[in-house]
């Protein structure tokens, strides 16, 4: 088979292979979503759209108002990915954001992989199948599967591999296109800086630690390396630079802006490290206890079988320094996405971790420790890859094949994926879906809706009515990342809680009418002046009957019923 013909065939079988893991949702883009995202794709459809309609009404795309009313949502300050939204806006306009959401996971799993097998074929692996093989896992390893339930920030990671790439290109002595290349890894980074910082920060580290590793164990080639590669590797980072840095000025100058996001979450499991993945061939047929922090972070989850292959695999290449290099690369970020303390099984252990130290390096502090293991993969496929390599193109004999194949047999096919399930998406409401809201705002000098319970993390639904009906008018509260408001500039997830917020979510949760007093009567004027809102609608959910009665006595009039919907005229 020809280079080209492989190159090819690992493109279609990549292609074929994430449209399965997520035909469950191609299939019901309109009326379904993916039911382990929780709220995540209704606030990234939310982004979607929204990034879509500022570039249509020519807005700034880094900044919206129409959710957080009156403060608004810094984009770049959130997972926008605007390196993605922006170019598939035709996508999102002809089909909808659900239909860019779904394209993106899909093309995510494809593209990192095909990314991996593409740097894997050109730099240390010979057979084309042992580099497809290698970019298999890459792209389909259980953190991944378990992002595309949700993040598409961590699941379109296909430029990665080709950064990877050209450094290692401008490291090679007998290259005479360093500028080109430089050019090309400059314009690359400033995409990635506008798909995800955060996978290229974890990213970033995994090649920092590889590279000091491999200079420990290969000092004498190392330094000519770094010689070759020191000018065009600077003017690409200058490249970068000028690009990106009206985005990052807005990140962390503009308005929403915020230092850090504290997760205050704990790291991976070790148990997490051994047991196979929930959505898996083996996880479908032998259920276990999810240990991970939710179905959408379970970064971890190799198997024992997986695990030994890795080691075998250390152990037949361990006179190379590459190898040798990735193995420890492999145990440095296992450890390090334990995070600050040792969990084993859901008991901690009270032993304290080399996480604890990240949590004190600006910008790491904003990574979740949990995911530094996704790093670990491609050292992990690169092992593989290799003995593979040499067992289908070095002499060896046939039992030596055929122990190798029943290995990979027995430590892949239980963590293949199973189709990602799908849940309904629920209906938006008549008071929104046929317009009558527009008789509740002023269309001169139009204010915000305010939905009961408020929006939040939690209960985000109103961000995707606020989609369906065109973006017509902004809402108070809502899904995102933006400042908490303490002096250090620390963020939170969803609005800064006001107390009328706080005391219709906790009606909603309980159902109990709270007794009030004038005070929060009061209150509730002034947070209905700030969030400028028009009308205050009240949706069928949980509870209704409860909240219904806390929203007449905080307001001191009866709601007038629109479709089941229950409405107050506030302006």
């Amino acid at each position: 088979m020809t280079a080209r013909r492989a190159d090819l065939l690992a493109a279609t079988v990549y292609t074929l292979l994430s449209v399965l893991v997520l035909h469950n949702q191609w299939q019901h883009l309109q009326s379904q979503y993916l039911r382990f995202s929780g709220q995540d794709q209704t606030m990234w459809e939310w982004f979607f759209a929204v990034t879509a309609r500022s570039v249509t009404h020519f807005d700034n795309p880094f900044f919206s108002d129409l959710q957080n009313a009156p403060d608004g949502v810094n984009m770049m300050a959130n997972t926008a990915m605007l390196g993605l939204s922006v170019p598939l806006t035709p996508i999102t306009l002809a089909f909808g954001p659900a239909a860019t959401f779904t394209l993106a996971l899909t093309l995510g799993l494809a593209t990192t992989a095909y990314g991996w097998y593409f740097l894997f074929s050109r730099t240390v692996i010979r057979s084309r199948a042992a580099a497809g093989l290698g970019g298999l896992l890459c792209g389909f390893a259980p953190g991944m599967i378990s992002h595309a339930n949700a993040h598409p920030n961590f699941v379109v990671l296909g430029v990665l591999p080709f950064i990877l790439y050209l450094l290692v290109r401008m490291a090679d002595a007998e290259n005479t296109r360093r500028r080109r290349h430089a050019v090309v890894l400059g314009l690359l980074v400033a995409w990635q800086v506008m798909l995800g910082e955060e996978p290229l920060l974890v990213f970033a580290v995994a090649v920092a630690l590889f590279t000091v590793l491999y200079w420990v164990f290969r000092p004498r080639r190392f330094v000519p390396m770094v010689r070759h590669a020191a000018l065009p590797v600077l003017g690409a980072a200058l490249l970068t630079a000028v690009l990106v840095a009206i985005p990052l000025w807005w990140q962390f100058r503009g308005r929403q802006h915020y230092s850090y996001l504290d997760h205050n979450l704990p790291g991976n499991d070790l148990v997490s490290l051994v047991r196979f993945p929930p959505q898996s061939l083996w996880g479908a047929a032998f259920p276990m206890d999810d240990v991970a922090l939710n179905p959408t972070e379970q970064n971890a989850y190799f198997g024992i079988p997986l695990l030994l292959l890795v080691v075998v695999s250390a152990v037949v290449l361990r006179r190379r320094p590459i190898a040798v290099a990735a193995f420890v690369s492999i145990l440095i970020l296992g450890v390090a996405s334990l995070g600050v303390a040792l969990v084993v099984d859901g008991t901690e252990t009270g032993i304290a971790l080399p996480g604890e130290y990240l949590d004190r390096i600006p910008l790491l502090q904003s990574v979740l420790e949990t995911r530094f293991v996704l790093a670990a993969v491609p050292a992990m496929a690169l092992l593989i890859a290799m003995v593979t390599d040499r067992v289908l193109t070095a002499p060896a004999s046939r039992r030596v094949a055929v122990v190798w194949t029943g290995a990979l047999a027995v430590a892949l096919v239980p963590l293949a994926p199973t189709p990602l399930p799908t849940a309904d998406r629920g209906e938006t409401p008549s008071f929104l879906a046929d317009g009558t809201w527009r008789e509740y705002v002023d269309t001169d000098d139009p204010g915000s809706i305010v939905t009961v319970p408020v929006p939040n993390p939690g209960t985000a639904a109103a961000l995707r009515w606020q989609v369906d009906t065109g973006l017509e008018y902004r809402i108070a509260g809502g899904y995102f990342v933006g400042p908490s408001g303490q002096p250090d500039g620390e963020a939170k997830y969803g609005a800064i809680d006001r107390p009328t917020a706080k005391l219709l979510g906790t009606a909603g949760r309980t159902g109990i009418v709270p007794t009030l007093n004038d005070d929060q009567r009061r209150t509730a004027r002034e947070d209905l002046a700030f969030w400028d809102a028009d009308v205050v609608m009240l949706p069928p959910t949980e509870n209704q009957d409860a909240l219904r009665d806390t929203v007449d006595d905080l307001l001191g009039r009866t709601a007038t019923e629109i479709d089941g919907t229950y409405v107050w005229d506030v302006r």
